[in-house]
């Protein structure tokens, strides 16, 4: 191996990926402008669309109520004081069930025969609450009924206990109060460390499927591999080169998403701060304060870059290597496409909770990756997992490498036709 030819190589690779589109699209502009998208673009969308439905009064139907008046017009009167407007919008009695999956109402509720006056006399039966499980404005309306009703309740359990001259805190006779114990870098890192390395782990495979591509099956497609073989080089400083291109891209998506991610939680955090928002969580009787931008440990970040480097070996070889068997850019692509399937399923896995880091799924890669770097976010440092972790990586990655130089030098394969 020869460093002056494979730099050499390297660089000539890397001036002609500058000059492609794709290849800064995806290692540079996606990286870069995904977290801030995500964070102020999604986020304020999400944010606007929330306030508006609940903002919205409730349609809703009700569902026997004739001898209930009271019942019925204490619901039509309920109103929201903080926005000043009903709570419920009250529509005609019809098919409840069809309406509800039509998102025409957003719940039903059914009073049964007798409740107002089943009230009085202390054996009320039961109120069902009809609503579209999984969507997000009948939802609204189904916790909309269900806190009048709860309320109803506890005015009705007060009155009762007065007309017995006994004290009403017989109905709370002790507060429960929540408070956080875990340290902020956990808290935050639980909340972010998922999905931070899912992000990571997709970006550095689509930051080098791209020059992969253009690399291998891109130069065949436009008959400048030829010329390149024909070169006084070594085919082993020529693939090295290229691969360290592969490398580069793969690389840059993931230090570009890390240092759009730094900014975007360090400004976010300002504003948030500046502003003083915070976000109650609970109900009235256990009330806790939480940030809105999480806290990540500062040297998790570090963490994570390093653990993600014999990853970004891995895909670059591998995305190497599978191009090489395309004949044109296009085929390349269809051969490179399912692979995004294999790379995001273990990511995803690693997501879900009561997946936890040991021993065994340390030698798993992609997933123990992910699961590290959950691990690393939230100031939590297993040295030993982490050992073995890095080493597999490395293992894995090396093999990779190893399989694209001895493809690169297979001629059925260069020239496949």
């Amino acid at each position: 191996m020869n460093w002056r030819n494979l730099t050499t190589v390297y660089l000539k690779e890397l001036r002609d990926s500058l000059r492609d589109r794709r290849t800064l699209l995806s290692t540079i502009i996606i990286p870069t402008l995904v977290i801030p998208l995500m964070v102020f673009g999604v986020g304020k969308v999400m944010s606007k669309v929330m306030s508006q439905a609940q903002g919205d009064s409730s349609p809703i139907m009700i569902v026997g109520g004739e001898d209930s008046p009271g019942i019925v017009a204490a619901l039509k009167a309920e109103r929201d004081p903080a926005k000043n407007r009903p709570v419920f919008r009250v529509v005609p009695t019809g098919d409840y069930r069809t309406a509800i999956g039509d998102k025409k109402i957003r719940a039903a509720v059914e009073i049964p025969t007798g409740f107002e006056a089943a009230l009085k006399t202390g054996d009320a039966p039961t109120v069902t609450i009809f609503y579209y499980e999984g969507e997000i404005k009948s939802g609204l309306g189904q916790r909309a009924l269900e806190k009048f009703f709860t309320d109803l309740r506890q005015k009705t359990a007060e009155k009762r206990l007065t007309e017995h001259n006994l004290p009403v805190s017989l109905l709370k006779p002790f507060e429960v109060k929540r408070k956080n114990a875990a340290p902020p870098e956990k808290v935050g890192g639980n909340l972010v460390g998922g999905f931070v390395p899912y992000l990571i782990i997709i970006l550095c495979f689509t930051g080098a499927m791209y020059p992969a591509m253009d690399l291998t099956a891109g130069e065949k497609e436009r008959g400048t591999m030829e010329t390149l073989l024909c070169s006084p080089v070594p085919r082993v400083d020529i693939v090295l080169g290229k691969f360290l291109m592969v490398l580069t891209g793969s690389v840059s998506a993931m230090v570009f998403m890390l240092l759009s991610m730094g900014t975007t939680a360090f400004v976010g955090g300002s504003i948030m701060t500046g502003s003083g928002t915070t976000l109650k969580v609970g109900a009235a009787a256990a009330k806790t304060t939480v940030d809105v931008m999480p806290t990540v440990d500062p040297m998790g970040l570090f963490g994570v870059l390093a653990m993600v480097l014999p990853v970004a070996v891995l895909f670059a070889a591998a995305a190497f290597t599978i191009s090489l068997f395309a004949k044109s850019y296009k085929e390349a692509q269809s051969y490179l496409a399912p692979m995004m399937i294999v790379v995001i399923m273990p990511a995803v896995i690693g997501m879900l909770p009561g997946i936890d880091l040991n021993v065994k799924l340390a030698f798993v890669p992609i997933l123990n990756l992910s699961l590290v770097c959950k691990e690393m976010l939230s100031g939590i440092w297993h040295w030993d997992l982490i050992a073995i972790i890095f080493g597999s990586s490395s293992l894995y990655a090396a093999i990779a490498l190893m399989l694209a130089v001895k493809m690169f030098n297979r001629e059925d394969v260069m020239f496949r036709a």
